[in-house]
């Protein structure tokens, strides 16, 4: 029996069809192969079309079709992980009124603010665990604010992984982790918040019917399934957030447990059975997929704005014929500490572990009779690094204290240096998996299927790869040069 996981990432969809019985990756295909286009029509603003997620999704279906590696009829359920935030909204015939405002936009943060003071931290805290802050509800209400004849054609707004769901099966649901990262989610009385709500000023008919992210959001409808040559009826049975969902791939639900990512964004993602927050709501905490009002799992999320995104700048701007890897181990050539060279890496929009901040990507202490291609390399891999250990002390404040870290094996931690720097500035051993968030999505629609009895026995083939041990910290000094330049900067 066959699953079928989609990714709707920024920069591509990946699909990919896993085997249920082995856990193993049959095939795997994405669209497009560069990276998407982000349509900035401000500084600070980010879109892209939903319209272009559905045909990027429908290629990359075809893509792993063609590679003869299974029959596609034998797919039995589909599982769908789409980048957080995201607000899409359509009409009554589901057709798209705008361009999605994507998570790292941040045309929405002075919204979001006046909406905190206005709503009060009183409630805002312990019920929405989280300020309204740059999210969707405070997208929306740009829209509402901003473009009002649009808003006024709205029948119903999403999540992006709502929207995909609603091209397979003509049906709109969402589920409570999806409300709780739009921040519309009260979670002290288990229901949509209506002080969001009203406070905004939102018609509650805006919103979808809620399910259980392991449940059936729809069927694959007949001319759907003729179209990607796949079997009508087939459920869509997960959908969730690519950070919730990046934690379901390496078997983190458990409280305690804690999963991090180094792809367009960089995440630390740790699963909590308490409803905690940031005073500050520098670090977010949402429902995880696994949350229900009688078993709380929480999923406490740290988030660097442009990880991939200025790895790739880098690439393009002093690498462009080189591949990533060869770029790993040019960075290698460069002594701990970059002779100096130091990257703020904090160039993708406002960041909300800076108190939504935009700070910008700057590069300090460039000697033009020092520093090379590959100190500027290592430079940008050490200050991402940086970030995240700012970021977990955030995190140790708010009492997560992870003994391990899991993370797939791709990105940035395809890079030895990099995961043995964020190793060493951490103090957390990290344990290597072979994941991938479309097979991630895949294993989720065969627990939301029931064709696995439990979450439990969708991994049990799934074991590390490598552990990475800490071994002497020898950047703590040029980590605490790296929090002063940074503090300039705040």
């Amino acid at each position: 029996m066959l699953l079928l996981g989609i990714d709707v990432g920024t920069s591509s969809v990946k699909v990919s069809v896993v085997d249920a019985e082995s856990q193993k990756t049959i095939a795997s295909a994405q669209y497009p192969e560069t990276e998407s286009e982000i349509i900035a029509l401000q500084p600070g603003w980010a879109e892209q079309s939903p319209d272009v997620w559905w045909e990027q999704t429908q290629k990359a279906i075809e893509l792993c079709h063609q590679t003869a590696l299974y029959e596609p009829a034998a797919v039995a359920a589909i599982g769908i992980a789409y980048q957080m935030h995201g607000l899409v909204l359509v009409d009554k015939e589901q057709q798209v009124l705008r361009n999605s405002i994507i998570w790292c936009d941040s045309r929405a943060v002075a919204t979001g603010e006046k909406a905190f003071e206005a709503i009060g931290e009183v409630y805002c805290l312990p019920h929405l665990l989280n300020s309204p802050g740059n999210f969707t509800a405070s997208k929306l209400a740009w829209v509402k604010n901003n473009e009002p004849k649009i808003y006024d054609r709205i029948d119903k707004m999403m999540l992006p992984g709502d929207f995909i769901a609603m091209r397979l099966t003509g049906e709109i649901s969402t589920s409570v982790s999806a409300l709780s990262e739009g921040i519309f989610f009260d979670f002290l009385n288990n229901r949509l918040s209506g002080e969001v709500i009203n406070y905004f000023g939102f018609d509650k008919k805006l919103f979808p019917s809620i399910r259980p992210v392991f449940s059936s959001h729809g069927n694959l409808l007949p001319v759907m399934a003729n179209k990607l040559k796949l079997k009508p009826g087939i459920p869509v049975s997960y959908k969730a957030g690519d950070q919730p969902n990046n934690a379901l791939s390496l078997n983190v639900l458990n409280p305690g447990e804690v999963a991090a990512t180094a792809g367009t964004s960089g995440v630390i993602y740790g699963v909590s059975d308490q409803l905690t927050y940031d005073p500050q709501s520098r670090v977010n905490t949402f429902a995880h997929v696994n949350y229900t009002a009688e078993q709380k799992r929480l999923g406490v999320l740290l988030c660097i704005n442009g990880v991939g995104s200025l790895y790739r700048w880098t690439k393009n701007t002093f690498g462009a014929t080189q591949s990533y890897q060869q770029l790993n181990n040019k960075a290698a050539e460069a002594p701990a500490g970059s002779e100096g060279l130091r990257v703020l890496p904090f160039g993708n929009g406002a960041e909300r572990m800076l108190n939504n901040k935009q700070v910008g990507a700057h590069f300090h202490n460039i000697d033009l009779n020092i520093h090379t291609q590959a100190h500027v390399i290592r430079a940008v891999q050490e200050g991402i690094a940086f970030a995240f250990r700012y970021g977990l002390d955030i995190m140790r404040e708010n009492g997560m204290n992870p003994g391990v870290i899991r993370a797939g094996k791709n990105n940035l931690f395809l890079s030895s240096l990099f995961t043995e720097t964020f190793v060493n500035i951490s103090g957390i051993p990290v344990e290597l998996y072979k994941n991938d968030g479309s097979a991630g999505a895949a294993l989720g629609a065969g627990i939301g299927a029931k064709i696995f009895s439990s979450a439990q026995q969708a991994f049990e083939h799934v074991h590390p790869v490598a552990l990475i041990e800490p071994a002497a910290n020898h950047l703590e000094a040029a980590y605490q040069e790296w929090k002063t330049l940074l503090a300039k900067q705040l």
